[in-house]
């Protein structure tokens, strides 16, 4: 019987040890208002139509429905002859998706040839950044 308690206690420890490891590879949590990358640019794979320029693409953690959550800022430079609007989808390695059009309305009009146009992106129950970043970016047209 003593054998068999050494046994659970010696797993619990290493249960806990595993706990902390996997707590620590976690990396701190960004402080609130403070830009950063949202990954690794090596972990960062874009496919961006021909008619945009990736002008920022950076996170940020923002109170939002009550607690400090990740927001993706995007900002895309019209590269193209003629006024887009632009469809923005941002996948994360955890099964999580966030995107929309930019421009959101088209009441004030679309992307003229050379101007910027930005948005900011929340993810709910997201207080870090993730590992890997999927970014893509079409033009509504496509």
């Amino acid at each position: 019987m003593k054998r068999f308690q050494h046994v659970v206690r010696f797993l619990g420890i290493i249960t806990v040890l595993a706990c902390l490891v996997c707590v620590g590879c976690a990396g701190p949590k960004p402080k609130p208002g403070e830009v950063f990358p949202c990954a690794a640019d090596s972990k960062i794979e874009t496919s961006i139509a021909p008619e945009a320029e990736l002008a920022d693409f950076s996170c940020v953690l923002k109170k939002w429905e009550g607690s400090d959550t990740l927001h993706y800022n995007v900002s895309l430079k019209n590269v193209s002859d003629r006024p887009q609007r632009y469809r923005v989808n941002i996948f994360l390695d955890n099964g999580k998706a966030v995107g929309g059009l930019i421009p959101r309305k088209t009441a004030k009009g679309l992307v003229q040839p050379g101007e910027t146009a930005s948005f900011v992106y929340p993810v709910k129950d997201m207080d870090r950044g993730p590992e890997s970043v999927t970014l893509m970016v079409k033009t509504m047209s496509q």
